[in-house]
């Protein structure tokens, strides 16, 4: 009788639910039209109330029939009251409800339009509409809800990016469009930054904590205003910038990795590393001893790490008048991350396809991760009635720094010697152990004015002071031999190892300046710029490595010794390896000028002009032991025209077609004619390495149907001439020698297909992007045949292949939910990277792939507490990250399998051969934020 009951009185409150009326429709702005998210939607009298969703739409239900009155209200706006009848108790009602701006506050809404919020996605929408080229941009908001902690991971969510993952599984580097990352340059606030590499003039976007950012922008096409070297694009990273109104930002959170819930953690002690080796500390004619090294980086500990500490700060304000604001904001993460890799080595043997595998490693990563960011941000507004940027003085400042504590350690099994016999258990091993302490910094400070000098002349200028350092000081290998005999392992004598010590700086001192003029042609407005840029950048590396042998060679662990900092080495180079091509000073002086012209009138408006850049490009070797060319230099002048469309057949529509011309630079290193001797083949530098040239075309079409959606589809080609790729290569004099080395090949041509679409229905969202991307280069590969004589001979042959790191398919989706009356946001974020080329082999079929993968992030943030009017997302919020929720891992394979690796174990790949895959496990973040 009591269930019959229940059943009876679901069945009454489902009719009376059917027979409840309901009041849907759009909160919208009268003046322009745009949907107004946000906007309080109550029934008078009654507990009936929501918010307008993501589209503008609000839907209220379960409503008696009568007469209702219906109050809208949000900030800026007037408080509206429409009437509504529901004349029975199934009716849909639809209105739209058009809010007017708030006359009390007119000349305050002036004002404030006069700043735009830079981290909103309206800003974003806003100024991907109106820029002059093809741009992306990610505002600070999007960043502040997505899974990501650093700037390399947030930008795999571009449309046309994929990232190259460090030795953690974290984004360090970005690929624009299938072009590698030296194709690309970065930009703080509008200025590029130098590298902390050792080698190399890209910067690895881990260092950058996203937290720091307003927003991250993507540009795709050069105007003669940017700066050439970029065939990819740029990124621009703009910084917190000085708020209209108090602010206050913080939060802190804390987190773990799965990975070390299934083994301990491994450290050093990294305080007692000796950050100058005996070389620098004593003098070059120092006899080094190894009492000398110290024993913090051989003195190992386990544990089960504690949690990671993130937080983060921001607090600013304007004073004295309004006229001079300032923003303070820093980040710090402390985590503890790592890998779990399995490595096989392996030659190219006779004639036999492939490779014929003769080693396997498994190796372990534990690292500690220090990063931290400081960003500081002060402009005045000398005139008090000329407007906020009639005449400004603007000084930004910037330190962002990443330490990392890793341990490497690495058990390796020989393949296919005597004693090797997986299915007894016997092997010949070898245990390797390297500590390295890698400190990266990049400082950079840039003094700014902006001048409208009279209404149709302005002048800007810039005064900007960059560093980059990378400190690597006492890197340690300590290697053991080991058997394993019926599946019993044992670590028996000590072998070789090495100290090495390395760091190097990069200096830039950079002044630029533009003229802007507005003018009438023929009827037509037009806007021109014209300036130019001077940079002197300054390049300093060191590198000393010192071979250390084991002063008791029949030292045996367990007997002998117990822990690795028991172990006494001799040196055998007491006077370090410092002759070596690591040691060496470079300069680049760069001088460039620029005019550009944009029409102002609608609907079609157009942006040319071109850009000069003449480079000197130099180095010298410090101490070079009989190289052809120690010292040398590139002197040249580039002439970079660019053409850009933009048609507007309304508001809400651009048709864009640009075309440019850029160039990439050689590395600083890999003009260097340095030679390193591997087995098979030398490395060498190359210092008549030229610059590569491109010509680049987009056409895009964009929509805006809404202040937040989008829809994007385009198309892009690049046609590169000598592009650089490492390759195998013969001598110019002795044609029987092959080297590896950076050259110049042909040319390259890399074309490609992008959508990008956001698009939201009510509470719900969803962002998805899809790139389809095609290279072609052709360069030299060695193939090894028999000749006539039946004698093994090594000849080449020109493969055509994709270019370095592209992926064919690249894609996001992200599914997004935002329900502003309860406080909840949330996001679940797949990316998609196609299969693409690792590392350029030397020989022909030999090609090093990444596998296609998909990675799963999610994220959720819960306002605590009600937040004030037109301010969802104020006061405290609990928040929580998940990343890698798949744990994908990153898998190598040669694209075809050798006879001779039948028996080898973990070769389950058919049809392929497997040289890595590394596990990263899930990590998570929990954590509390305040926003005033």
């Amino acid at each position: 009788m009591n269930r019959l009951l229940l059943l009876l009185l679901i069945c009454l409150l489902t009719v009376i639910d059917t027979l409840a009326g309901t009041i849907r429709g759009r909160v919208i702005d009268a003046t322009t039209g745009q949907t107004v998210i946000g906007a309080t939607v109550q029934i008078e009298n009654t507990n009936y109330a929501t918010v307008s969703g993501l589209d503008g739409s609000f839907l209220i239900k379960s409503i008696p029939a009568g007469s209702y009155k219906i109050r809208i209200s949000y900030v800026s706006y007037q408080t509206l009251s429409r009437n509504v009848v529901l004349t029975t108790n199934d009716e849909t009602v639809t209105i739209d409800l058009p809010l007017e701006t708030e006359t009390s506050r007119e000349i305050t809404e002036v004002t404030v339009k006069a700043k735009r919020e830079g981290s909103s996605d309206l800003t974003a929408r806003d100024l991907e509409r109106n820029a002059l080229q093809v741009t992306n941009i990610v505002s600070g908001r999007t960043i502040e809800l997505s899974p990501d902690l650093t700037v390399a991971n947030v930008i795999q969510r571009v449309s046309g990016i994929s990232i190259e993952r460090n030795s953690n599984g974290d984004g360090q580097y970005a690929i624009l469009r299938g072009m590698d990352k030296r194709y690309n340059y970065t930009l703080v606030n509008g200025v590029k930054i130098p590298s902390p590499d050792n080698r190399y003039r890209y910067v690895p976007l881990d260092i950058f904590p996203s937290e720091l950012l307003d927003r991250l922008e993507v540009y795709k096409a050069l105007t003669p205003s940017m700066e050439g070297d970029a065939i990819g694009g740029a990124i621009n990273m703009v910084m917190k910038d000085a708020p209209d109104r108090p602010t206050v930002l913080a939060n802190l959170a804390t987190g773990y990795s799965e990975l070390f819930m299934n083994r301990p953690f491994v450290r050093f002690d990294a305080a007692q590393i000796n950050s100058k080796s005996p070389y620098e500390q004593f003098g070059n004619q120092y006899s080094t001893k190894f009492s000398d090294f110290g024993k913090g980086s051989s003195t190992y500990t386990t544990q089960s790490p504690p949690p990671n500490l993130i937080g983060s700060f921001a607090i600013g304000n304007r004073f004295l008048d309004r006229r001079f604001g300032i923003m303070l904001a820093g980040s710090l993460q402390n985590t503890y991350r790592g890998s779990n890799s399995l490595f096989f080595n392996g030659d190219v043997v006779d004639t036999l396809r492939g490779i014929t595998l003769n080693k396997q490693s498994e190796r372990q990563y534990s690292e500690l991760q220090t990063r931290y960011g400081l960003h500081a941000k002060m402009d005045f507004r000398v005139n008090r009635d000329g407007g906020p940027e009639n005449n400004k003085i603007q000084w930004f400042n910037a330190l962002i720094s990443l330490t990392n504590q890793q341990i490497r350690e690495t058990k390796s099994t020989e393949l296919g010697i005597g004693g090797f016999d997986p299915a007894l258990g016997n092997a010949t091993l070898g245990f390797e152990t390297r500590s390295r302490l890698t400190k990266q910094k990049i400082y950079t400070s840039t003094l700014q004015g902006t001048h409208q000098l009279t209404p149709i002349f302005g002048v800007t200028w810039s005064a900007v002071y960059s560093l980059a350092t990378n400190e690597v000081p006492d890197q340690t290998n300590i290697s053991l031999l080991g058997i394993r005999t019926n599946f019993v392992e044992t670590r028996t004598t000590v072998q070789d190892g090495a100290r090495r010590w390395e760091h190097n700086s990069d200096t830039d001192l950079a002044g630029y300046l533009n003229l802007n003029l507005k003018t009438t042609l023929a009827g037509i407005d037009v806007e021109w710029m014209a300036g130019g840029l001077f940079r002197d950048k300054q390049r300093t590396n060191f590198y000393n490595n010192y071979t250390i042998r084991p002063a008791n060679p029949f030292a045996k662990y367990g007997v002998d010794f117990t822990s690795y900092n028991q172990i006494v080495y001799s040196v055998q180079n007491p006077l370090g390896s410092v002759a070596s091509a690591l040691n060496y000073d470079a300069t680049e002086k760069t001088t460039s000028g620029y005019l550009q012209f944009r029409t102002t009138d609608q609907p079609l408006e157009v942006t040319g002009g071109v850009r000069i850049e003449h480079t000197d490009q130099g180095y010298a070797m410090k101490f070079p032991i009989g190289e052809d060319q120690p010292t040398g230099s590139q002197i040249y002048t580039d002439v970079l025209p660019s053409l850009h469309f933009r048609y507007r057949p309304n508001e809400r529509t651009n048709w864009r077609l640009s075309y440019f011309r850029s160039l990439n630079r050689p590395g600083f290193f890999e003009i260097v004619p340095y030679r390193i001797v591997n087995e098979e083949y030398q490395e060498r530098g190359n210092p008549n390495l030229k610059r590569a040239l491109a010509n680049n075309v987009d056409l895009r079409y964009e929509f805006f149907p809404r202040p937040l959606e989008q829809f994007m589809v385009g198309a892009f080609y690049k046609g590169i001439q000598d592009p650089i790729e490492y390759t195998l290569q013969k001598d110019a004099i002795r044609g029987q020698d092959l080297y590896y080395g950076p050259g110049n090949f042909g040319n390259a041509t890399n074309v490609g297909l992008e959508l990008d679409a956001i698009k939201y229905f009510r509470q719900w969202g969803i962002k998805a992007n899809y790139t389809y991307t095609n290279s072609s280069i052709t360069t030299p590969k060695s193939k090894r045949i028999r000749n006539a004589q039946g004698d093994l001979q090594t000849i080449t042959v020109n493969q055509t292949r994709s270019l370095y790191g592209q992926s064919a398919h690249v894609a996001n989706l992200s599914l997004l939910y935002k329900n502003s009356e309860h406080g909840l946001d949330g996001q679940l974020a797949a990316s998609y990277t196609g299969r693409r080329i690792n590392t350029v082999s030397q020989f022909v079929d030999n090609d090093l792939y990444q596998k296609a993968f998909i990675q799963m992030d999610a994220s959720v943030e819960k306002r605590l507490g009600k937040a004030s009017a037109g301010k969802s997302s104020s006061g405290f919020l609990l928040f929580i990250k998940a990343n890698n929720l798949l744990n994908t891992p990153t898998e190598i394979f040669i694209n075809n399998q050798s006879s001779r690796n039948s028996d080898v174990p973990n070769q389950d790949v058919s049809g392929k051969t497997l040289i890595r895959r590394d596990f990263y496990q899930r990590s998570y973040v929990l954590g509390v934020r305040y926003k005033l």
